[in-house]
């Protein structure tokens, strides 16, 4: 009744009387009061005015499945939605959910991460109340080799999302980062179970800083958060709504002809990078050269003074000549 409530009051610019919601709903005044009275306990502004009824005013920075399911606009991705208040990583979660046979799009949060995780094993710090850890789980009809793609396809949902929702210039440093300011705020994990020449599904995990107001040791280099860079806290929920909004645009584009050609442009605009020297750090041959997009297949053009070479995810990581970025 939470999520039905919230939809109703959000589904209008002002007053939704009583009368309306029990029909709406298909319950008693009494119950419609009753719910009204656990919402402000749970820190919703809700005014009510004889005669008119009922108005929300603000609602708290708080995540569960009711508030996502009141906001959600997306046709698939969190259709279905788990939540933990606390739990060792959604991307283990989300990988146990799918041996269970989760449909693709479903979408699993935590409040607090305690194993949280980033590429090749990285430790993920996932204070409660301070950022968002989900992790979507995909289906998708993709060879293997195409799978780490979609983790461009992410890093492009979550700059495109910051940028509309607080106006703030997010950037993506190839393949799994988000920038402020030449600092991280998102990081991005995709993991997969595959056959030979098929997938599965997919797993990929988002951490986003969203209310941080520090970092300690040599994060504190590295790493901001929206509140850092924008100056005000922000809602986590329409955060997440936001960020699978524009995934699935991008997913969409990316699944019509299995590449990112029709996202290229738009990527290479984001791409923190582009026309820098930086450093591959290939385990194999490490290098240095100047940074030129990326290809339709994902891979980072790099330009090295002998030609140019194509850099694929992997293990590489990429960084600037003298820091982070």
């Amino acid at each position: 009744m939470k999520s039905a409530l919230l939809s109703a009051l959000r589904g209008t610019a002002g007053y939704v009387s009583g009368q309306e919601l029990c029909e709406a709903l298909g319950v008693s005044r009494t119950a419609v009061w009753k719910g009204m009275q656990k919402l402000k306990k749970e820190g919703y502004q809700i005014e009510a005015i004889p005669n008119k009824g009922y108005r929300l005013v603000e609602s708290p920075d708080i995540i569960d499945p009711d508030e996502l399911s009141s906001i959600r606009q997306t046709a698939w991705a969190g259709k279905k939605i788990v939540y933990f208040d606390v739990t060792d990583s959604t991307n283990i979660q989300a990988k146990r959910l799918a041996e269970e046979g989760a449909p693709h799009g479903t979408l699993v949060i935590a409040g607090r991460q305690e194993a949280g995780r980033g590429r090749r094993g990285r430790a993920w710090e996932s204070p409660a109340q301070d950022g968002v850890f989900m992790t979507v789980l995909l289906r998708p009809d993709l060879k293997p080799k195409d799978a780490s793609m979609l983790t461009l396809v992410a890093a492009m949902a979550v700059a495109k999302a910051v940028r509309q929702l607080y106006g703030l210039p997010a950037m993506i440093k190839w393949p799994n980062d988000v920038l402020l300011s030449g600092k991280k705020i998102c990081g991005i994990l995709t993991e997969m179970s595959a056959e030979i020449d098929s997938v599965n599904y997919l797993v990929t995990g988002i951490g986003i800083n969203v209310s941080n107001r520090k970092f300690e040791g040599e994060v504190s280099q590295m790493a901001t958060s929206i509140l850092l860079e924008g100056g005000k806290r922000a809602r986590r929920v329409e955060l997440i709504e936001a960020v699978w909004e524009q995934y699935e645009k991008y997913y969409d584009l990316f699944m019509k002809k299995m590449d990112l050609s029709d996202i290229v442009e738009e990527y290479n605009g984001s791409l923190v990078n582009l026309g820098r020297q930086v450093r591959i750090l290939d385990p194999k041959e490490p290098f240095v050269g100047t940074a030129e997009g990326i290809t339709p297949k994902g891979e980072l053009l790099v330009e090295t003074g002998q030609g140019t070479r194509r850099v694929s995810s992997g293990e590489v990581s990429v960084r600037g000549l003298y820091g982070y970025v």
